[in-house]
This record gives structure tokens, C-alpha cells and sequence, in this order.
């Protein structure tokens, strides 16, 4: 094993490496620089220890801290410098102390463990980066989502305690310039969690850079708890330590829980610990949204018995009624505190308790926190919430949240061998896919995955077609959850029929944006914030959403074998959705080839035609493939369904034979543009636009992956390059396979050769600036499928990290991008792995990375769990019922429980 020692001197580091091949030890100092932030430290480290052949690092003169072992002092600042190198070099780092303690093989086995269910952030971070980790820390059960906010935190330009309750909507309109501006969002709710302390009943602490020593903050994936310990130094010379521990209840999930225990360290006195609900907020999380009006909760009441308090109000237009309600429990006194000679008095409620405390002694307190609105509950709020109230407590909901991670990572987990990094971000992963989403599952709450998940504001909290990235990872773990994510669709079927109505098409046209009530409510208008002018905004004619979500139906059928659904719901979904294209379609005689018009694509960068006079482009490649797919799946769906549902269903949605008979002649009909070089063109015309230097755009702005705001400021329009967003052309190769593509445009009429894939591809990704967080990982799929492996490696890994570093320069503020992890975890089970599940039959073909030793997983397909564990030279498959698969070129046939190895 080559290990590194660290010894850490006033204002440098020096590093020793001993290799294990050779008998000289190898020393050198790094200075550190004070003009330069930690993170250009860190980062010249980096540099120096890259070329490094190392397997961990010990730190042999770290401080003493509860929260960290590998805490060092250098130049006057604190840094978990064990923390920094394990994210930069993907290696475990221990103490000396842990070292003597516990000795080495067993210290590095502890932090390898630690550092792969753990997410970790030391110290106090501004702005959009604590914005940030704060997302990334939100802790939620699918009901609710709480940000990783500090509870002594209200919001401001630092700190952001955003509350969200799945599907909870409300629209608000503003005149900004003379326009009238309707939007819809997802309601922040009154802050539940606020909670702080005072000594000798002076004001209550809030969150200042001068009064904290440290701060370290820890998400526990094993069982959902976030910890934050704080060592607190105040003006008045008073020292205390702070830890507060939060999470989510599973199973009775309108409850979330705090525990806050405080540890006076130099003095006795009377100490106060303050509770509150605040009212007063507003939705603040995305700056750029801040010219819009954003109070979107009335408060209607509050009130205060010795220990609890309450809460009640409604959104200000879809007139949503809530109950909120805390529970503070502890030692010493409860005290009531009037609501007088404070700011928005009358919108919050706060109560108080009052202890005699000694130094170096630990006082625990516990708040309960319930959330009740009328979308989910019927009767009197106020009173249920009490009941709820009156029987929480923090040992429910750990008991509770435990269990059912307990349960989820049995099922779901995903264990990488070999690199630890990926280890860790993967359950990152899969913690915010289901902390997002999971009491959906239990049919009574009306929403589906938004893009952000819920903890942050973005895209106002909308559903797109991200969830297609997210339904299958769903859908194989979690089967009654994918279909509950599927009925939000179902119900919003008669929204998304009048909205094709309304645009003088037949069918179901899904929105681009979904909320509510399934109406569009994509904008008309963009504000460039380059330019801070109104631009045309042409983003919801992405109707390739409602290929979506045919794809997301069966597909969900596909993997789990819910023939139910698809009879009384897909099958209707999915006829009124083909009606839609069927609609769109336009016949040229000449050479009896279908168009369709006025769609954009995934790229977003193309809205229309230079100059064009109606937006919308022309026989979109992604678009038409997916049609084809869809109109011949449902041939196929429609013979393995029995007569009397057929009947039903086509009565329901007009159906007719020469309906049918229409789908199978557009499906062999459809117009690509393709070129002689076996280029699929984006477009109709797409050949036709003139590239960009993209060398000379870094050059001039670095980053460039909004290229098309860019372009605008300079008065120009990227509908006038080949320029992308993401991937386009090629989406239908990461939705399917080569072959099932290559069949597509063979029955299309167009001969695509298996060669041509890789240069489709290069041709692509010189023409993608990567402006959605989705582009790298569905190139990612592509490269690996085309044989690329280090190409595809070098994607996929900056879309794994993409949330955890914020590549987007402060996106991840506004919450995460559940999309692209819904993606990431699929791409190392499908594409890695080899385990394709969304196959007609299921298939193993693995390309594990070179740095990963092996994965193991489960799935659940058809019913059959399957257990695999796959290496570089073998597979071993598990499953509990008879199966039959193909690994690589043989077909392997298993017996219930018996366990299968092949080489491949």
C-alpha cells in the first residue's frame, strides 16, 4: 500500500511518500498562500500530489475536533484537509491518533466506509455555494422538502430554510414593464424549523461569520439524519457547542423531527432555547425571479398553548389551505412569548423554554414539526394537526427513518468497488431521487418528480420530461411508486386533450411545464439576463414531451409487467398522445413522405428559423424517430390486450381502423434530413447553418455553455448556427439501442450503417456546449456505446459530480437536477453494468470502467428480483424466481436462488 503522510507546518504542508517498491522516501514542501482563497490552496495540492501513485493519506498532527479527525490549522485558517484530498485524489485519509487507536488496516477501512455514506461540508460557506450545500442536504420524505438550512438561519443573501409539500401551486401575476406576467410555483412554506438560543434572555442567536469557530455538517445516507455541530464563540465571551440533528418521517409523513442539544463550554447561567413558524416568507430561492411577486401564502391564524404552537394559512390564489405544528420539549421552563415588538409579529408564532445550565454539560431538546394541507387531508386542519402533533416525537421519526432506509438500500443500493467517490455520490443519488418522491407512492398525494426535486425554486418547481430519466430507476425498485408518478400524468389526461384542442390539433398534448393542473405554463417571454430584454420565449414547443411520457408508460410496463396499468390507463394515454402526432403530420404527395412541423427539439438553442416568420423548426430528428417507436409500440401493446379492452378503449378515444392504419403509414413515412455522409441532420435545414468557433468564444467569455444568451447579447441568434444546448440528433440511441435506431431508420427508408454512429457522434459533441447538466451523461451513454470508454468516462464523470461541485456556476442553488441523477444511476447499472432492463429481453453486456473493480445491484424485472455482481472478466446472477437472460453472446437459464457465474 503507497501512503502519503501529511505533516502540517505555520504556513505549509509537507508531504513525505514512501512507495512500497522503493527503499528512499520521497519529501517535499507545498507553501500555502495566503493572497489565495482555500480553495486555490486546495487546489495547488491537488496539482502537486496528481501525479501521485497513492492508495491513502495519514495526517500526523491533526487537531482535536468531535466532528472530524483531519482537521488542520495552517496560515490561521482551519480546513478538513482529509475531507479535500479524499474528494480530489479518491483516496481515504486518517489520523495518527485514529491510526494509534484503532491501527491502520482498520483506520482506513472505517473512513472508506464513512466517506461512502456520508456527505460532508466543513466550515462557512456565502452565497450561492452554501445556497448550494444546502440544497444538496435537504432532507424530505416526498410529501415535504426541507433545505439543509442552519435552523438559527433565516433567508438572506446566505441562507435559504426553504419548506416545499409535494404539488403545492400557486399562481401570481405581476406588471413588469407594462406586462402582465402570470407564474406558477411551488409554494416555500412558513419555516418550520427555525430554531435558536439565547443566554440571559438576550436576542436570539441568528448565523454571523464573527461568532462561529466551526462549523461541520453531516448527511448520514445510512439513515436520512443531517447533523450540524457548531462551536460557538459569542461577543459577550460566552462559548458553547451546538449540534442539531434532522430528518424526515417515512412512514407517518406529515412529521419531521429535530433534536438540538446545546453544551454551554465556559460558563453557568440561564440559557433560552426559541421555536418558531414564520410566516413571512416568500418565495426567494432564484434571484432572477425576484421582479416578480412572490408572496404566495396568506397567514390566517396562529396560536400558542406552554409547549406547541400553530400555524394556519392558504396560497393566495389556488387558496390551498395548511396547518403547521411544533412541539418543543426539554428541560427547564416553558415560557410564552407575546408576539409584540417584533417584525411580521402577526405572521409568525415563536415559543420559548428557559434553563439553569452548567458548563461542559449537555442539554437536549426536541422539536416536531407536522405539515397538514387540504390537498391530501380531509376534515378540520388545525385539529388534526394537533392529534398528529400530540403523538410525535424524535424517536418515532428516527425509528422510522431508519427503517425505511434499512429497507431502500437493501433494495436499491448500488455498491462500486474500487472507487470511492463514485461509491458515495452514487447513493447521493439515489437519497435525493427517493427523499423527492417517496410518499407519492402511497396514492394520496397529487404530484409527480419535479426537475429540482424539492429543495430549491428553480424552474418554479414544474415537472418536465426529466421524470424520463427518473422512471426507470423507480420503476425497478419501486414499482407502485413509478406508477403513482404515472397517474399524476393519467389525471391531467383531459387538460392535456384541450390543450391540443386549443392549439387546433386532435389527441392529448402534454405541456412542456407541468404543474397544477396540467395547462402549459412554459412563458411566453424570457428575460436575457445579458441583455435584460424581453425575448420571444418558444420553449413549449418541445412537444416531444408527450413522447415522454409514452416512452415513460412502456417502459414502466416493460420493466415491471403491469399489464393492469397499461389496460385501464397507458393504453388510453398512449392512443390519445399518437392522435396528437397524427394531427401534426403532413403528407407531401410527391413523394408520399409525412412532415411534421413547429416542434423544437431537446437542444433548446433552436426555437425557429433565421428570420422566420412562425416559430418552431421542421421534422426534428429526436422527434420523428420517437413518433415511429411510439406508433409501433402501440401496434404491438394493441396485440397483447384482449378484444373487450380494445373496444373501450378506442370508443373512449375515437379510434378507428383507418386510424390505425394511419399510424403504420406515417411510422414507415416519416422525413429525416440526412446527409451524404450518414449525418443525421438536427433538422430539416439543418446543413444548411454555418458552424462557430468555439475556440474563439472560450477565448473571449470561458465559459460558454449558454451559448445562446451569448450569441443574443451580441446581437446575433443561435437558430443561425450548428450550435446545441445538449443532445438532440442523437437522443433516440440513449432512449433505445444502436440496433433498435438503426431499425427505425431502415424502416423509415434510410440506410444508417453501425460505422456511422461515431462519427454522428464527433460531429455532435463539437457542435454541444453542454448547457444542460443532462448533455454529458446522455453523451456519456452514447460514447460508451459507441466503444469509447475513456471519452464516455470523462463525461459521465462530470455529470456524477455536476450537483456535488455545482459545474453550473451556482444551479444547484436553486436545487438539485434530479434528472441528471436519475440518469447517472441508471448509467452505471445499464450502460456499465451492462444490465439492460429496458430491453424487450433482458441483456448483460458490461463495459465496467477501468476504476471501478466491480458493482454489485438488485432489480426488480417482471416480478423476478435479480441479484447481479459484475467484474471486469465475469458476472454472477441471482434470481429469486426461474429466468432465462443473455449474458454477452450466451443464454444463461436460472434456477430460484441459485446463483449463476459466466465469463465473458
Amino acid at each position: 500500500m503507497k501512503i502519503i503522510t501529511l505533516h502540517v507546518l505555520d504556513d505549509s504542508l509537507e508531504v513525505s511518500y514512501h512507495p512500497d517498491d522503493q527503499a528512499t522516501q520521497r519529501q517535499f514542501i507545498i507553501a500555502y498562500n495566503s493572497e489565495q482563497t482555500i480553495g486555490e490552496n486546495l487546489e495547488n495540492l491537488r496539482l502537486k500530489l496528481a501525479g501521485l501513485d497513492v492508495d491513502a493519506a495519514v495526517v500526523d498532527n491533526a487537531l482535536s475536533y468531535p466532528f472530524s479527525d483531519t482537521i488542520v490549522g495552517i496560515n490561521h485558517q482551519r480546513i478538513d484537509i482529509g475531507l479535500a484530498i479524499a474528494n480530489m485524489l479518491n483516496i481515504p485519509v486518517v489520523s495518527q491518533q485514529a491510526i494509534t487507536d484503532h491501527g491502520l488496516a482498520n483506520a482506513l477501512a472505517a473512513k472508506r466506509d464513512y466517506l461512502a455514506w456520508h456527505l460532508d461540508y466543513y466550515g462557512q460557506y456565502q452565497g450561492k455555494r452554501n445556497y448550494g450545500q444546502e440544497a444538496m442536504l435537504t432532507i424530505g420524505n416526498g410529501f415535504f422538502g426541507l433545505r439543509g438550512a442552519y435552523t438559527e438561519a433565516h433567508a438572506d443573501a446566505d441562507n435559504y430554510p426553504g419548506l416545499y409539500t409535494a404539488g403545492l401551486y400557486d399562481q401570481l401575476t405581476t406588471n413588469l414593464n407594462g406586462r402582465q406576467v402570470t407564474n406558477e410555483d411551488l409554494v416555500n412554506l412558513p419555516n418550520a424549523q427555525a430554531l435558536s438560543f439565547g443566554v440571559d434572555h438576550q436576542n436570539p442567536f441568528q448565523i454571523k461569520a464573527a461568532d462561529i469557530q466551526d462549523i461541520y455538517r453531516s448527511l448520514n445516507l445510512h439513515t436520512g439524519m443531517l447533523t450540524t455541530t457548531m462551536l460557538v464563540q459569542l461577543s459577550t465571551g460566552h462559548a458553547l457547542k451546538i449540534q442539531t440533528t434532522k430528518l424526515a418521517n417515512f412512514k407517518d409523513w406529515h412529521r419531521l423531527a429535530i433534536r438540538y442539544q446545546i453544551t454551554p463550554l465556559n460558563f453557568s447561567g440561564s440559557l433560552q432555547v426559541y421555536s418558531a413558524i414564520d410566516g413571512s416568507v416568500v418565495n426567494a430561492n432564484v434571484a432572477r425571479y425576484n421582479a416578480f411577486d412572490q408572496r404566495h401564502i396568506r397567514v390566517t391564524g396562529t396560536s400558542q398553548q406552554p409547549d406547541s404552537i400553530f400555524l394556519e394559512g392558504q396560497t393566495q390564489s389556488s387558496a390551498v389551505k395548511f396547518a403547521i405544528g411544533s412541539h418543543l420539549t426539554g428541560p427547564g421552563q416553558a415560557l410564552r412569548t407575546p408576539n409584540v415588538n417584533r417584525p411580521n409579529a402577526e405572521q409568525q408564532v415563536r415559543q420559548m423554554r428557559s434553563v439553569d445550565v452548567q458548563p461542559n454539560h449537555t442539554y437536549t431538546f426536541e422539536k416536531n414539526v407536522v405539515l397538514f394541507t387540504d390537498r391530501e387531508t380531509t376534515g378540520d386542519l388545525l385539529s388534526t394537526a394537533t392529534q398528529e402533533l400530540s403523538q410525535a416525537s424524535f424517536k418515532d421519526t428516527v425509528d422510522s427513518s431508519t427503517a425505511y432506509w434499512q429497507h431502500r438500500w437493501a433494495d436499491a443500493d448500488i455498491q462500486i468497488s474500487g472507487d470511492m467517490t463514485s461509491q458515495k455520490l452514487t447513493r447521493v443519488n439515489l437519497y435525493h431521487l427517493f427523499t423527492a418522491t417517496q410518499a407519492i407512492a402511497s396514492g394520496k398525494i397529487d404530484a409527480s418528480v419535479n426537475a429540482r426535486g424539492l429543495d430549491g425554486e428553480a424552474y418554479r418547481g414544474h415537472v418536465f420530461w426529466d421524470e424520463m430519466f427518473d422512471l426507470p430507476v423507480y420503476a425497478l425498485h419501486d414499482p407502485k411508486l413509478a406508477r403513482a408518478l404515472l397517474m399524476y400524468r393519467y389525471r391531467r389526461l383531459p387538460a392535456a386533450k384541450k390543450n391540443a384542442q386549443d392549439a387546433g390539433y386532435a389527441g392529448a398534448m402534454f405541456p412542456w411545464q407541468s404543474g397544477a393542473v396540467g395547462d402549459e405554463q412554459s412563458q411566453v417571454t424570457h428575460l436575457n439576463p445579458l441583455t435584460n430584454t424581453w425575448d420571444p420565449d418558444y420553449s413549449s414547443l418541445q412537444r416531444h414531451v408527450s413522447l415522454a411520457i409514452a416512452y415513460n408508460v412502456i417502459m414502466y410496463c416493460r420493466i415491471t409487467g403491469d399489464h393492469d396499468f397499461m389496460a385501464k390507463y397507458g393504453l388510453e394515454m398512449i392512443q390519445e398522445i399518437s392522435k396528437f402526432w397524427l394531427s401534426k403530420t403532413q403528407l407531401d404527395t410527391t413523394d408520399h413522405r409525412y412532415s411534421i412541423g413547429k416542434v423544437m427539439g431537446p437542444d433548446e438553442f433552436h426555437e425557429n428559423y433565421p428570420n422566420a416568420d412562425t416559430p418552431g423548426l421542421t421534422n426534428n430528428a429526436y422527434t420523428n424517430l420517437m413518433v415511429t417507436w411510439v406508433f409501433n409500440q402501440l401496434a404491438e401493446i394493441r396485440q397483447q390486450l384482449d378484444a373487450a379492452t380494445l373496444k373501450r378503449v378506442d370508443h373512449k378515444t375515437a379510434i378507428t381502423p383507418h386510424t390505425l392504419q394511419q399510424f403504420t403509414d406515417i411510422s414507415h413515412h416519416l422525413k429525416l434530413d440526412i446527409n451524404a455522409d450518414d449525418i443525421i441532420g438536427q433538422f430539416e435545414g439543418y446543413f444548411k447553418l454555418p458552424q462557430l468557433d468555439f475556440r474563439k468564444y472560450r477565448q473571449k467569455y470561458g465559459d460558454i455553455s449558454r451559448m445562446d444568451r451569448i450569441l443574443k447579447a451580441e446581437g446575433k441568434t443561435p437558430d443561425a448556427y450548428q450550435v446545441a444546448k445538449q443532445a438532440d440528433a442523437l437522443m433516440a440511441f440513449y432512449n433505445f439501442d444502436a440496433p433498435t435506431v438503426i431499425g427505425l431508420l431502415k424502416q423509415l427508408g434510410y440506410h444508417f450503417p453501425q460505422a456511422a454512429l461515431l462519427k454522428n457522434l464527433q460531429f455532435y459533441l463539437d457542435r454541444t456546449t453542454h448547457g444542460s447538466t443532462l448533455s454529458r451523461i446522455v453523451y456519456a451513454a452514447l460514447t460508451a456505446m459507441a466503444g469509447n470508454m475513456d471519452q464516455s468516462w470523462q463525461l459521465f464523470s462530470q455529470a456524477l459530480f455536476s450537483d456535488y461541485y455545482d459545474i453550473q456556476g451556482g444551479t444547484t442553488a436553486e436545487g438539485i437536477h434530479l434528472g441528471v441523477m436519475g440518469a447517472v444511476t441508471l448509467m452505471s447499472t445499464r450502460y456499465y453494468a451492462g444490465v439492460d432492463a429496458l430491453a424487450p429481453e433482458l441483456t448483460v453486456t458490461p463495459h465496467l470502467p477501468q476504476a471501478w473493480q466491480a458493482i454489485r445491484f438488485n432489480q426488480l424485472l417482471r416480478g423476478i428480483r435479480y441479484t447481479f455482481a459484475i467484474d471486469h472478466h465475469q458476472v454472477t446472477v441471482t434470481a429469486d424466481h426461474a429466468a432465462t437472460l443473455k449474458i454477452g453472446q450466451q443464454q444463461v437459464t436460472l434456477k430460484p436462488h441459485v446463483s449463476s457465474t459466466i465469463t465473458y
